[in-house]
């Protein structure tokens, strides 16, 4: 595993065949402890979960930034996301019901919202901490138990939450951690006790995961990647669609899925937005990501900054122009030389149909597009296999929900961006994935219902 400088901070073992067995083996003894447990009961263990995590928010945000790269702003902010989601699901945990039906003849029916077994968890490298809590918060607050397999890119800060869970009072063994690869991955998604898989990532990897739920008809739940339309009209706040467009492509070095990485400007307000974008972009401070003033880390590692690197020189190639960055950078601190730094980039002269704009980069990299019309820019927009968000910047509010409505997309912001309160389902269309994160809405994914049929007469027989 390496730091932002470059250095190996740790070694972990892979786990193998054997200790997947152990650890779903674990989480299913947990699991007949914990979903025998009433959710007033689950919503305690929880929200004192929720407490440490708010309590240890320094300690967990400076691990953060050594284990991902980003700023420690940002890491701040994704601890106070995480706490505020298991908080959220311990309130929950208390109010999860089936319902009663009524039956003709005094006879009735109810439903029983039951958890589905041992879940799984696959994380990505960019948000490693608050992507086990948006997976494990709504899987335990529902009964269930997970084992979860972080990125092998980014794999201590998980361990801490299993830590803290298990300080907070869950069952010994309810959620475990397996460190490895794609073998890793391989053994949980073919495990037959395992009830349902959660994944964040690549597409490619996504439909590999699908695959091997179906031959043990597992559900899963598919966060995946995006290449997500930012469309400003000329009506717009200029400086807060600046704003949003520096949030919509920054965050993280630009290393998020849902980040608006196309921008479409209206031709009229072209040149004054882009100018102003490019200032702004030009004065992000790059650099030690544990410094307060530091808005952009490094990227996760070597291959993925050569692979953003290797995105800018083709598109320069098929006649994009960087108007600023997409360069290295290399800190003056010396212990940073070896990180893996670049300077955001904003490119212009983009259209439709290169690479930049078609594919997910991952990476910092802004590609700005010029529209006319509301209706060519919607027809444009949806123009791609991908659809896990998109945001509107306008003044004009029946305009932007008209938009948002006709945005192929399951996360839309209008007038901001990259907003994550835990409140909100949030998850993809299309290529993006299915299944939702968050909200109510993530109950559903990970629990069943049972009906039970109830006859309070004679039974009424054909034979």
């Amino acid at each position: 595993f390496k730091m932002c400088a470059g250095r190996v901070i740790s070694k972990l073992l892979c786990s193998g065949e054997k200790e997947v067995d152990l650890a779903v083996q674990s989480a299913k003894a947990a699991f007949k402890i914990w979903s025998q447990m009433s959710g007033m009961e689950r919503s305690r263990v929880l929200l004192e979960a929720a407490r440490i995590i708010r309590e240890q928010r320094e300690e967990i945000a400076t691990l953060e930034t050594i284990n991902n790269g980003k700023s420690i702003i940002e890491a701040r902010v994704d601890i106070d996301i995480s706490w505020q989601c298991v908080e959220y699901y311990a309130g929950l945990a208390g109010s999860l019901a089936g319902e009663h039906i009524q039956l003709p003849g005094g006879s009735f029916g109810y439903t029983r919202r039951e958890p589905l077994g041992v879940c799984v968890g696959i994380g990505a490298w960019n948000y490693p901490f608050q992507i086990a809590c948006w997976k494990a918060a709504p899987a335990l607050a529902c009964g269930n138990a997970m084992v979860f397999k972080p990125s092998p890119f980014t794999p201590i800060s998980v361990v801490r939450l299993a830590e803290i869970f298990t300080e907070a009072g869950v069952p010994k063994g309810l959620f475990n951690v397996v460190q490895g690869g794609v073998a890793t991955g391989q053994f949980l998604c073919h495990h037959p006790d395992v009830a349902k898989i959660s994944f964040t990532g690549s597409v490619p990897t996504g439909i590999k995961i699908m695959e091997m739920a179906a031959k043990g008809i597992k559900p899963v739940t598919l966060e995946l990647g995006g290449k997500s339309p930012l469309i400003i009209f000329s009506d717009c706040a200029l400086e807060n669609a600046v704003k949003g467009a520096l949030m919509a492509n920054f965050l993280t070095q630009g290393e998020v899925c849902c980040n608006g990485t196309r921008v479409f400007v209206e031709r009229k307000i072209l040149d004054v937005f882009t100018k102003e974008v490019v200032k702004r972009t030009q004065k992000i401070k790059v650099g030690d990501p544990l410094l307060e003033d530091t808005r952009m880390g490094a990227l996760i590692n070597r291959p993925h900054l050569d692979r953003v690197q290797g995105f800018i020189k083709q598109a320069k190639e098929q006649g994009a122009q960087v108007l600023c960055g997409g360069d290295l950078y290399v800190p003056d601190d010396p212990k940073l030389k070896n990180g893996y730094y670049m300077r955001p980039c904003v490119l212009g002269n983009c259209t439709d149909d290169m690479t930049c704009v078609k594919e997910e980069i991952f990476g910092p990299v802004m590609s700005i597009l010029p529209f006319d019309t509301e209706e060519e820019v919607i027809e444009r927009a949806n123009n791609t296999k991908f659809g896990l968000a998109g945001g509107v910047f306008t003044r004009d509010i029946q305009k932007a929900h008209r938009v948002v409505a006709a945005l192929k997309a399951g996360m839309c912001f209008i007038n901001n961006y990259n907003v994550s309160p835990v409140e909100l389902p949030f998850g993809g269309y299309k290529a993006s994935g299915f299944g939702r994160e968050n909200g109510r809405a993530a109950i559903e994914y990970y629990s069943q219902l049972k009906t039970v049929c109830v006859e309070m007469g004679d039974v009424e027989s054909v034979f």
